[in-house]
């Protein structure tokens, strides 16, 4: 037993359950005016929110938000097919991971004439995600001229389409699969949901309509999808990941802001609810993108927010890289990425990225004795311990060129 009555298995584990726990004192007590406190039992797995302070090292992202939703060990390397489609977060690992040579659909010429290639960012809410597996695995096809571009033209049912996306997708090793948005159009005479908003010419406003999608609905798209992947590439990982891009619009008449905050919560919900459910069976995983930019980072988009600066989305692709693909050398600096991140998003003087894209040490160095300024001592002492950690590895670096 562990000291004051702690269960040996409260103090297993790694990342934020290992650093905090020392608030799973279970028996504490304290004696003042005859009165007893004992704290709440928090459960046998219970995990803290981390301060400023405790989110400054590069394995914080690791520790505070991957942990729990990670393989047990990296599943991609350069034979691995990786087919990603969906909302934005798709398109950028797919570019990310296709300029560092990893095999990804967007990069296969005989893929190249699938929509899930074609506009495969274009794909964000869950209906229009199912309806690609259900035509190219189970022939299905749908009542109305659903599926439209960005421009308005319309992708119709074309069965050498569907043959190049069903032999597209009993390639794929991992999935990947973003999730964008809850508000959907959809035809009222077949029940069918469209890709996008419906062409201004093709617009009926007796049959095209507006909704919410609710948790269900979400849900029950991504388990169909789920269990259609699973029936057709048991073997295959899913991984199910949430854009942290806002809507630019909506449609509901009430403030955009506030809509946002239900389209996404719908979705991850719906996402959480699949993931619980399956989650042992070891082929479904969740990315979280949309809390590394709206927790980590706090939400910090471009003046237009809709956009990211690159080094946060560097980062976060770095990160993804990390965690989820063999390590095939020739990696860049997770540490440096992390650092220009945080200085993209605010965290940092703005004048450190210069001095860390140029290497200048000196310049660390100024920036750890006279550069950072908080007045909470704890956020502050964090900041200039990255720093120091970022000149070690500088440091190691030439050390390392050196004995070469």
């Amino acid at each position: 037993m562990a000291k004051d009555g702690a269960d040996d298995g409260l103090l297993a584990g790694t990342g934020a359950r290992n650093q905090q726990v020392k608030y799973l004192n279970l028996q504490g007590e304290f004696t003042g005016e005859n009165r007893v406190h004992r704290p709440s039992f928090r459960g046998r797995h219970a995990t803290f929110a981390p301060n400023g302070a405790q989110m400054m090292p590069v394995g914080a992202v690791m520790d505070y938000v991957l942990d729990g939703w990670l393989p047990e060990a990296p599943q991609i390397d350069r034979t691995t097919k990786v087919t990603a489609f969906g909302s934005c977060f798709a398109a950028n690992v797919s570019k990310w991971l296709g300029q560092r040579n990893y095999r990804v659909s967007a990069k296969d010429e005989a893929a190249q004439n699938t929509y899930v290639v074609r506009i495969g960012e274009g794909m964000a809410n869950s209906f229009v995600l199912r309806q690609q597996f259900e035509w190219a695995w189970e022939g299905k096809v749908f009542e109305a001229p659903l599926w439209h571009g960005y421009k308005a033209k319309e992708f119709g049912y074309d069965p050498e389409v569907q043959a190049q996306t069903k032999a597209l997708f009993d390639q794929t090793d991992v999935f990947i699969l973003t999730l964008g948005l809850s508000e959907v159009w959809y035809d009222e005479v077949t029940g069918g949901v469209f890709w996008r908003t419906v062409p201004r010419d093709a617009y009926d406003p007796e049959r095209h309509k507006f909704r919410v999608a609710s948790v269900e609905e979400n849900r029950e798209n991504l388990e169909a999808i789920y269990q259609l992947i699973r029936t057709h590439r048991p073997d295959a990982k899913v991984i199910f990941t949430l854009s942290p891009i806002p809507l630019l619009a909506t449609f509901r008449g009430e403030a955009c802001m506030t809509a946002n905050s239900v389209s996404k919560a719908s979705l991850r919900c719906a996402v959480d609810d699949v993931a619980r459910k399956y989650k042992d069976e070891g082929h479904l995983f969740y990315w979280p993108s949309y809390e590394i930019v709206t927790d980590v980072f706090g939400s910090p988009f471009l003046p237009d927010r809709r956009h990211l600066p690159e080094d946060v989305l560097s980062f976060i692709m770095m990160q993804f890289e990390e965690a989820w693909c063999h390590d095939e050398g020739d990696r860049a600096p997770l540490l440096e990425q992390w650092v220009l991140a945080l200085t993209a998003s605010g965290h940092l003087p703005p004048r450190t990225k210069g001095i860390v894209e140029n290497r200048k040490k000196l310049g660390v160095r100024r920036l750890i004795e006279k550069g950072i300024k908080d007045d909470n001592v704890e956020y502050r002492e964090a900041k200039k311990a990255l720093l120091a950690a970022l000149l070690e590895s500088w440091d190691l670096d030439t050390a390392s060129v050196a004995a070469e």
